[in-house]
């Protein structure tokens, strides 16, 4: 993959219009797009299909849980319209439905270990007894066992999972901030080289390039970036 198709651009906008305005700006910049519940409910649904349309790559975050027979159902629905990644949250039995469901298509199913906002306080609000480490490590097994093809965690965890999984799933990686960028709500951040270094095949980032005053230039510098971490880890 080039530099560019490790890139996912964050939609996280309230209008379709907004986000067309986003990706005609970046041009080049990006090639792939995530869509989550915000555009989503929107109208986003209608503009992934319109990017696919034209070209561009869609990953929809959907977080889906519920019955085997839903999942299944909705991930049939989801490969049908042509995206490239969708995400279920990382339930043995969801991932295990979602994986055959897409199977023979060429739809990713990408399961969400921990949230990126989430630390080990937050789990243990939640109900959990295992630290953020220890949860994302369990649900990466159990990820690779179920087939799917990927999973969403932060990038401090990239570097773990590859040993779990290997070299063959997508590592996709929210909470990417370049260096001196503001972290926001995020609490489990990374910049965009080490995140490569890390393992990572996928950077999804948001607020860095949608709120930038230049998108195209704040993509263009992330690619940069990423394209620097790669030829050092071809180095190495």
């Amino acid at each position: 993959m080039s530099a560019t198709d490790r890139l996912i651009v964050a939609l996280d906008v309230p209008t379709v219009a907004r986000a067309e305005a986003l990706v005609a700006a970046i041009g080049d910049g990006a090639g792939f797009y995530k869509i989550g519940y915000q555009l989503a409910f929107a109208g986003g649904l209608e503009l992934a299909r319109d990017l696919v349309a034209d070209g561009r790559r869609v990953f929809l975050d959907m977080k889906l849980l519920d019955i085997d027979n839903t999942v299944a159902r909705g991930v049939e629905a989801v490969a049908a319209m042509g995206v490239h990644m969708l995400t279920v949250h990382a339930y043995p039995r969801v991932m295990a439905a979602a994986a055959q469901a897409a199977r023979g298509s060429d739809l990713c199913v990408l399961a969400v270990t921990v949230l990126t906002s989430m630390d080990d306080e937050d789990l243990r609000a939640a109900g959990y007894r295992s630290r953020s480490a220890r949860l994302v490590g369990e649900r990466a097994a159990q990820a690779k066992a179920a087939g799917v093809g990927g999973l969403v965690a932060s990038a401090r965890e990239a570097a773990t999972i590859r040993q779990i999984v290997g070299a063959g799933m997508n590592v996709v990686t929210p909470g990417i901030r370049p260096a001196g960028a503001d972290a926001g709500d995020q609490k489990r951040i990374m910049t965009p080289a080490d995140a490569i270094a890390a393992g990572a095949s996928h950077l999804v980032v948001g607020r860095p390039i949608v709120a930038a005053a230049d998108p195209a230039a704040a993509a263009r510098m992330i690619s940069g970036e990423i394209q620097h971490a790669m030829r050092r880890t071809d180095d190495g």
